[in-house]
């Protein structure tokens, strides 16, 4: 008989005992009795995941080149990693394994229940030795690399987990109208909710592809009532970033879609992290304006993945009321920016007006352009801005291509949650 330890007793290693004990000499590890390792030729590891780099470490002292190791971790890139690290240069070989089972789904035997195995660094001689004991024992084996373990585990277990725990954090329970589909709800709570907190904690930063799970849930949550796409922009109606989200959505040829003008770079990214908008766009960098300091001022109070960075050409226009005579005007209003890119011709053509950039929702020059409209501000006010302002607000345009360089290119971000 094979001697076999088994490191870690907790739940799933009081499970591995009971799938072992009749055809191994088995041998409980723990930190006492550690050096019993060296006495046995398959060693189990059945740790928490955040634990397993520490063990192996605080074991390779015991380690010899026949031994052959096996997790059986809920992840597999992981260990892979730390068996690349702690096993290198040694002939020891390493046998990856995710049994997709524990004490409950097993109180009834293991028939047919799946076992995952990655050959990784075993021989084929213990390989084909375990994968058909396995076998024997009815389970069944399914033999994918670690990559593709976390990648479909990601979207199976992991999803299985986080419904069970959000269900527990709702506090989801039986009622007397229960339906089928509820029961089975209640099932999928109790079960994922009988593991550990910390083997939940340790899927959700264990698998590298939880966090794009997450994402993928997140926006299947926000389009579950929409039949649109909405995209919130830093502009209002008219402005330079609904050119820009135009750009976008022409390009990619998005046919159902709707435009949520937010005005300000902040209000965009706390409706997306609030989910009110699928995804929000905003200016970041003008080649003759630099930075946009209000989208770096947003930028660091979320998080945020960008989906695409792209440019438009920016051509500015001077416009104000038709019934104001042009020797009226005393104010430029628009958003900073546009006077930085604007800077050398305003100075030359325009010494004498006072630049002014508003505040919250009037930092938009198109919310500014409406303002003038609407008698919101001082009617002897001009506005720079997209010559589409002036066929929007019915304004008079008296200048035009302001911009100081000929290649006036700002650079936008599309973000999603």
């Amino acid at each position: 008989m094979k001697k076999v330890a088994i490191v870690g007793f907790g739940r799933f290693g009081k499970t591995l005992k009971k799938l072992l004990e009749n055809n191994f000499k088995l041998t409980i590890i723990n930190r006492k009795n550690a050096e019993e390792i060296v006495k046995s030729e398959v060693v189990f590891y059945c740790v928490p995941i955040s634990s397993f780099e520490s063990v192996i470490k605080s074991h390779k002292k015991y380690f010899k080149d026949n031994h052959l190791l096996i997790d059986v971790l809920s992840v597999k890139m992981h260990p892979k990693k730390v068996f690349e690290k702690h096993l290198r240069g040694s002939k020891m070989q390493a046998l990856l394994t995710h049994p997709m089972f524990g004490p409950d789904s097993s109180k009834n035997g293991f028939s047919g229940l799946p076992m995952i195995l990655d050959q990784y660094r075993t021989n084929n001689e213990n390989y084909y030795f375990w994968k058909n004991f396995f076998i024997k024992k009815g389970l069944k084996v399914i033999e994918i690399s670690a990559q593709e373990h976390d990648r479909l585990a990601a979207n199976s277990q992991g999803v299985t987990h986080f419904i069970g725990r959000l269900l527990e954090k709702f506090k989801f329970k039986k009622t007397l109208i229960d339906s089928l589909g509820a029961k089975k709800l209640q099932e999928v709570m109790e079960q994922t909710c009988n593991d550990t907190w910390q083997l939940f904690s340790d899927l959700q930063n264990y698998n590298p592809y939880t966090k794009s799970m997450l994402i993928k849930l997140g926006r299947a949550y926000d389009l579950l009532n929409r039949k649109k796409i909405i995209y919130g922009i830093q502009g209002g109606k008219g402005s330079f970033n609904e050119e820009a989200i135009m750009f976008y959505i022409n390009k990619h040829k998005i046919k159902k879609s709707k435009i949520k003008y937010l005005y300000t770079s902040e209000k965009v990214l706390k409706n997306l992290h609030e989910g009110n908008i699928d995804y929000g766009l905003f200016a970041i960098q003008n080649a003759v304006g630099g930075v946009v300091e209000e989208s770096t001022q947003a930028m660091v109070k979320y998080k945020f993945k960008i989906v695409e960075k792209f440019q438009i050409l920016i051509r500015h226009f001077l416009m104000k009321r038709k019934e104001v005579d042009v020797r009226q005007i005393k104010t430029i209003m628009a958003h900073s920016q546009n006077f930085l890119q604007c800077k050398k011709n305003l100075a030359k053509k325009y010494p004498n007006l006072k630049q002014v950039s508003g505040q919250e929702d009037l930092l938009d020059t198109a919310r500014c352009a409406e303002a003038l409209t609407k008698s919101k501000i001082d009617k002897n006010t001009a506005i720079l801005g997209p010559k589409i302002l002036a066929e929007i607000y019915n304004l008079e345009i008296i200048d035009e291509n302001l911009q100081d360089s000929r290649d006036n290119l700002t650079s936008f971000f599309l973000v999603s949650r």
